[in-house]
């Protein structure tokens, strides 16, 4: 099993001059959650080579036993430092795709043909789509095979508005994940603030906040080991 892990090239957090990129913990616990049962996972960016860790997921308050191992793996580290082009990716080489959130997809990705077309791929392909966070956001400008968004008439969570305010980025964010699910036609669920809250649709597997990244990971296990 081979599962592709795709992560945002972005740094810049809108104009406030701090740095912003992926979210560790996000890419941690799923990553260690499929190595360890086997599964080969690719890392791709846009750019290529090292993807942003946001700083502020660095924070002691957010380390979690999987940050922690993550932090004394060189392994992991060097191999995430030459993360592949996305754009010379196949979805062919894979068995399904994983999104980490952080903000920077919110700049990068969101926009991304590549990615774009590698997640419709992937779709059409009848291969599980995961997304956890803010990551969902990517699918704003994903559509199926007649047209229509992605998301519509599919259940989906993703980072709330609320969750947005409590970190006080609602305006410096070029959108809000709730928001963009919803004018797409998402049918759009939501459980507590930064609690887990995970929800599948068909191949589409989607978590609310950081607390669901363990759960995504092992929806997208028990798919791929149907």
């Amino acid at each position: 099993m081979k599962v592709l892990f795709v992560l945002t090239s972005h740094d810049a957090l809108g104009n406030t001059g701090e740095k912003t990129g992926f979210w560790i913990e996000e890419f941690a616990t799923p990553y260690y959650s499929l190595t360890d049962q086997g599964i080969d996972v690719t890392i791709a960016s846009p750019k290529g080579g090292q993807p942003p860790i946001d700083p502020k997921s660095n924070l002691p308050e957010y380390s979690t036993a999987s940050t922690k191992r993550f932090q004394g793996d060189v392994k992991t580290q060097e191999k995430l430092k030459n993360s592949v082009v996305l754009k010379t990716v196949d979805q062919k080489n894979f068995d399904a795709v994983f999104y980490p959130g952080g903000h920077g997809p919110l700049w990068d990705l969101a926009e991304d043909q590549n990615s774009i077309k590698l997640i419709e791929s992937f779709y059409a392909n009848n291969k599980p789509i995961a997304f956890v966070c803010h990551a969902p956001g990517v699918l704003k400008n994903v559509k199926d095979k007649n047209g229509d968004f992605l998301v519509k008439g599919k259940k989906v969570a993703g980072f709330k508005n609320s969750e947005e305010e409590g970190v006080k980025l609602q305006d410096i964010v070029p959108f809000l994940v709730e928001n963009v699910l919803k004018q797409n036609g998402a049918l759009y669920q939501s459980g507590d603030d930064w609690k887990p809250f995970i929800v599948t649709d068909g191949l589409l597997i989607t978590g609310q906040n950081p607390a669901s990244s363990e759960g995504v990971a092992e929806k997208l296990l028990e798919y791929l080991k149907k």
